[in-house]
């Protein structure tokens, strides 16, 4: 079992874009959700910004194309739909497992820090058999309290009692490099995700890594304890 407030070095992971590619099943979604508005979805527009951020703060710009603003019911009906199942057309990346395998190996105590709903993620983890990896599995909840990545690192480190000189943030998206920063994390971006090595470079992120193996050795020269 994993004990609770671990001493030594944590990684935050973030889930969409870094441990899975999980783009099949939200684009879905979202299309679902503009067709239950009655609009047909515009396939000419590529919906990769919504993959990362929560459905509350990107609907509106997405039924902005259909001059709608029916974002609370599109919302809930994309979770509606996500929810019966699209959340599993998705994958974990190639050599995901491994790189988890070789945190633990390195005596690193893991944790899920996703902007995607908790009980969504806790699913998806599951059906991967990745949960038993990890410490605690945190996401976003009902009301928006947690939306923010800041609020959401800020809530983790403050529940498990984590220093932030002990931790490091691993994600693919602006968000996650901005909120780890406003925790005093540094953060290792990974550019198979779906920003891109671009945008994370942009937005300043400590490390670029390529591939998963990378990334025992990344949270080794950011956090050697």
């Amino acid at each position: 079992m994993i004990q609770k407030n671990p001493a030594g070095v944590a990684v935050l992971l973030d889930l969409d874009g870094t441990l899975t590619d999980s783009r099949p099943g939200i684009i879905s979604s979202y299309h679902a959700a503009i067709r239950s508005l009655g609009h047909e979805p515009d396939l000419s527009i590529d919906l990769t910004f919504v993959i990362g951020p929560t459905p509350d703060s990107i609907m509106p710009r997405v039924l902005a194309h259909y001059g709608d603003d029916r974002a609370a019911l599109a919302i809930t009906n994309y979770r509606d739909h996500y929810g019966r199942g699209a959340l599993f057309e998705n994958a974990v990346y190639d050599g995901i497992v491994e790189a988890l395998d070789a945190l633990q190996v390195a005596g690193r105590t893991l944790y899920v820090a996703t902007a995607k709903r908790t009980v969504f993620a806790r699913r998806i983890l599951d059906h991967f058999g990745l949960s038993p990896r990890f410490q605690c599995i945190y996401g976003s909840e009902p009301g928006g309290a947690l939306d923010r990545k800041a609020d959401l690192i800020r809530h983790i480190l403050d529940s498990e009692g984590l220093s932030p000189a002990t931790v490091v943030m691993v994600g693919d998206r602006s968000h996650d490099v901005e909120g780890a920063h406003a925790n005093g994390l540094p953060v290792i971006g990974v550019a198979w995700g779906y920003g891109g090595a671009d945008e994370l470079r942009t937005v300043g992120a400590d490390r670029i890594i390529a591939h998963p193996r990378e990334l025992a050795a990344a949270v080794a020269e950011l956090r050697p304890g």
